[in-house]
């Protein structure tokens, strides 16, 4: 079952209930409903990092093979947008990756870092205009749809420029014609978003794995040799294959070339943006700034579907030594696609005090040190996780001090209850923690102390009050559990239960007085053997007076026939 399909999505009964995509969601767009995590696609913004990290793979990523597939069967001839950081998810050159990607049946292929020159090139020219205030690229889709949704009063300094891969497909339609389909492959989950709301340019968004997969579903192997005969279309990239490396971008506007005025910034990952635009105040920008924004620590070369053997350092290196600078770039773009980025509409619920308070209450948080803040729920504070309880997006048992908590109340009243003496000891016998009934049992004169404060039980070892260090140490050591029945200790008989609670750690002891019930089966069955006694008396009398009647009997009957047999003859 996959809950709320989007493009990530969960599958519903592989997820474990850890909540570790909650603690790795920026914007906890992670619902949790009977301890399974369900995405919430309208407040998700595709970074992908709930994905990598899920212990059962739970977390998934929109398949989109099937469907291009499909549109290669078609007849279309369909051209690929590819990513510049494909150097570092396959080892092999330009021209043996484009001779795999038509073996898979596209008619060409295409470096979306053309786009991403064009974008540079139509961005320099707007900072120049500029005479101060702020602009955040529009590259990076996950940055994009973040400021949209949480960022929204940043929404009117977003460029107002489509992303590289869609200037790239605007360029390859203007090249081939609009007849043509376009499928950018790429590291970014976003890019499936991207595709989604802009069909007139890009039809699919396949990710490197994705591709992986069907390389090997086909039994594609990457194409070997020199294929001298394959090359990127219209033309190669020059400079546009810095761009997913952090700092990519602003290095090609600096080889166009930029006014001394402007500023250029780069962050990379969303909490670095965070902390570059926290407090923004456009009044005290007395200068243009630009920010080269992407989501990804690391840039587009750590992005969330790309995994290779190599080093870091080694794919930088990679991508390096194959890029081309011009000597002359033009100063005016070839192909512009405008695009506007107004504030997209997400319900933000705001809470009172006594709502919060309430929600707190609910996680057995009543004061303000009960309030720990572990994040181990997934959210940082324990307000963001009363908040979510309001929302309906987190459950009580998500909190784990309140579990834990909520587990110990009812261990102590389950022991408190027991009739029985319940004792825990530690791996060297001492005492963790005794029941009522252990101390009314064992603990002799000093028990109304002990009543009154049952920790200062804690740490005495078990010999001073109940000896069966034989029995405990073998449970301890084996992990498995003894039961002794008539067990003496001090003239009283015991039913003693030994069982383990962490192996060589620490043992669960319950004794049971059977002392009294052994007097009670003394006394039966005394009583049993004076009945028996009696009635084995009474059956000998029997069978003595029954034994002297038979020999009467056949005395007599032997003179009798003596006495015929003497008439007879």
């Amino acid at each position: 079952m996959n809950v709320n399909q989007g493009i990530v999505y969960t599958l519903y009964n592989e997820c474990q209930d850890c909540y570790k995509c909650v603690r790795r969601c920026p914007v906890k767009s992670i619902r949790i409903q009977e301890g399974h995590a369900c995405v919430l696609s309208d407040k998700c913004i595709a970074c992908g990092r709930c994905v990598a990290p899920c212990p059962s793979h739970a977390k998934r990523v929109r398949n989109d093979l099937e469907s291009v597939k499909q549109l290669i069967a078609s007849g279309k001839r369909v051209y690929v947008s590819l990513a510049p950081s494909w150097r570092a998810a396959f080892a092999c050159t330009s021209r043996q990756m484009i001779a795999t990607l038509k073996k898979l049946g596209f008619t060409g292929v295409s470096e979306t870092a053309l786009g991403a020159q064009q974008v540079s090139i139509e961005t320099a020219r707007l900072l120049n205009q500029k005479e101060k205030g702020l602009m955040i690229s529009s590259a990076c889709p996950v940055i994009v749809k973040y400021i949209r949704l949480y960022k929204q009063e940043l929404a009117e300094y977003i460029a107002p420029v489509a992303s590289p891969a869609l200037t790239h497909a605007k360029l390859l339609k203007n090249t081939f014609g609009d007849d043509i389909a376009i499928v950018f492959i790429g590291p970014c989950i976003a890019k499936k978003e991207e595709s989604d709301t802009h069909k007139d340019l890009i039809d699919y968004a396949l990710t490197f794995e994705e591709l992986k997969i069907w390389l090997k579903e086909t039994d594609t192997a990457i194409a070997s040799g020199d294929c001298l005969e394959e090359e990127f279309v219209p033309t190669f990239a020059h400079e546009g294959a810095l761009y997913p490396m952090d700092g990519g971008m602003n290095e090609t506007i600096k080889k166009i070339g930029v006014n001394e005025k402007v500023h250029l910034y780069q962050v990379c990952s969303l909490e670095s943006f965070d902390l570059a635009v926290d407090a923004f105040a456009k009044e005290n920008l007395k200068n243009p700034v630009f920010i080269e924004a992407l989501a990804c620590m690391g840039g587009c070369m750590h992005g969330p579907c790309i995994t290779t053997d190599q080093a870091d350092v080694n794919n930088v290196s990679r991508v390096l030594r194959h890029v081309k600078y011009r000597e002359h770039i033009p100063t005016m773009p070839e192909v512009v696609v405008s695009q506007d980025y107004p504030p997209l509409a997400v319900e933000q619920k705001t809470y009172s005090m006594d709502e919060i308070q309430e929600a707190l209450h609910r996680i057995g948080k009543y004061l303000p040190e009960d309030e720990l803040n572990c994040a181990g729920c997934g959210y940082q504070t324990c307000r963001d996780m009363a908040k979510a309880l309001l929302n309906g997006d987190a459950e009580p048992s998500m909190c784990v001090s309140y579990m834990r908590k909520l587990a110990t109340k009812k261990a102590n009243a389950m022991l408190k209850s027991i009739p029985s003496a319940m004792v825990v000891l530690d791996k060297d016998l001492h005492i963790l923690e005794a029941n009522e009934a252990f101390i009314r049992m064992f603990t002799g004169e000093e028990q109304n102390v002990y009543l009154a404060d049952s920790q200062k039980l804690v740490g005495m070892p078990m010999l001073l009050f109940f000896r069966a260090d034989k029995v405990f140490s073998s449970v301890l050591s084996s992990g498995h559990s003894a039961h002794k029945e008539n067990f003496k200790f001090k003239d009283k008989f015991y039913d003693l239960h030994v069982f383990p609670i962490e192996q060589n750690v620490s043992i669960g002891v319950t004794i049971a007085d059977m002392t009294g019930a052994n007097r009670s089966r003394e006394i039966v069955a005394q009583k049993a053997k004076e009945v028996i006694d009696k009635n084995i008396s009474t059956v000998q009398q029997i069978a003595c007076l029954l034994g002297e009647h038979m020999v009467q009997t056949e005395t007599i009957l032997n003179t009798i026939a003596s006495e015929y047999n003497e008439d007879s003859e």
